[in-house]
Order: C-alpha cells, then sequence, then structure tokens
C-alpha cells in the first residue's frame, strides 16, 4: 500500500488534479457520468493490460455475457494491487469524496464517508465486505458493457470509475474500473 505523502502518491495525485473537475460535477449532475481524460501514460495502460493472462493477479473472473450485462470478460484484482491502482484510488477517492457527500446532503441522507479511503475501506471491512474489487475488463469486437454501478454489500461508494463500454469495433480492449467500496 502507499503511504499518505508518499512520492508515488504525490505523483498520482498530481494527475487527477490536471483533471478539470468543475466538469467532471458537471457532466456527472447532467448525465451522471463525467470524463475524467487520460490517467495512464500508453505505456502505463500497455503494462497492466499486460497483466490480464497473469492469474496469479487475480482473485475472480466473470464472463459478462453469462450475466446479460455486457459482452466480454472481467477479473477482479487481488491484493496486492498494481501501483497505478493502489495510487489512483487514493488520489481519485479524495476528488470524488466531496461530490458523494454533496449528493447525499441533496437527497436528505448523513454521508458516512470518511476523509481518507483506508479509513473507508476499514469500515467496508468491519462490515464484513473484504472483498477486492478493482477490476481488469476485456473485450473483443462486438464486446460492451452497459454503464452501472457495483453495489456490493451494505457499504456502498456512489462514484465509480470507468464502468461503462459502448460496442467496440474492431480489436481488443482492455478497460480498469475502481470501485471504492470492498465487496461482501
Amino acid at each position: 500500500m502507499i503511504a499518505a505523502g508518499g512520492t508515488q502518491l504525490r505523483l498520482w495525485e498530481e494527475r487527477v488534479s490536471a483533471t478539470d473537475w468543475n466538469s467532471v460535477r458537471a457532466g456527472l449532475d447532467a448525465y451522471g457520468c463525467g470524463l475524467t481524460g487520460p490517467l495512464l501514460t500508453p505505456d502505463e495502460a500497455a503494462q497492466i493490460a499486460a497483466l490480464y493472462d497473469d492469474d496469479s493477479r487475480f482473485r475472480s473472473t466473470v464472463n459478462m455475457g453469462r450475466h446479460r450485462f455486457g459482452e466480454g470478460e472481467y477479473r477482479y484484482f487481488a491484493e496486492p494491487f498494481p501501483e497505478a491502482v493502489t495510487g489512483l484510488k487514493h488520489a481519485l477517492y479524495l476528488r470524488l469524496l466531496p461530490i458523494a457527500r454533496d449528493w447525499w446532503t441533496r437527497l436528505g441522507r448523513e454521508t458516512p464517508w470518511p476523509d481518507s479511503l483506508p479509513e473507508w475501506l476499514a469500515m467496508c471491512h468491519a462490515a464484513g465486505q473484504v472483498k477486492s474489487t478493482p477490476i481488469l475488463l476485456k473485450y473483443q469486437a462486438g464486446g460492451w458493457n452497459a454503464l452501472h454501478r457495483d453495489l456490493y454489500g451494505d457499504l456502498v461508494f456512489p462514484l465509480q470509475v470507468r464502468h461503462g463500454v459502448s460496442v467496440i469495433r474492431s480489436g481488443r480492449r482492455f478497460t480498469l474500473a475502481l470501485v471504492f467500496h470492498d465487496a461482501a
């Protein structure tokens, strides 16, 4: 895990901070989704995609077609996560947290999320939600994934990153999806 204030964490925080968060918030409010722009370099993305065939990096694999919510396959990362996954989760949580709290407040609900991702994940674990949730998805031509939220237990963070893919017209694609709560 990356220690708060560590050099690597600062790198991810800088990348995430470069996003136009006013635009992301406006997109979320208007359409239920917002665009961050690239957060990984092409080499980093290729390194993560190359992990897909390494069974030791994942805790389970799911065929989306069998469950009727897309066409493709995905794998849940096992710990330890690649450094990019951990860094992005920490940095994105800090930026998404004010948006999530604002939404919950507008709904008249008390906001349950603490100021740091480690504190939030500790709450998930105390509630029996201990399975890791970062996902690497693989699509062939014709593959797709409906825009959705993953709900794995009573404790849920309402925002997730890169969680819908339109139909792939050619080739093969990999998508990294980040969920900010763990599963039961």
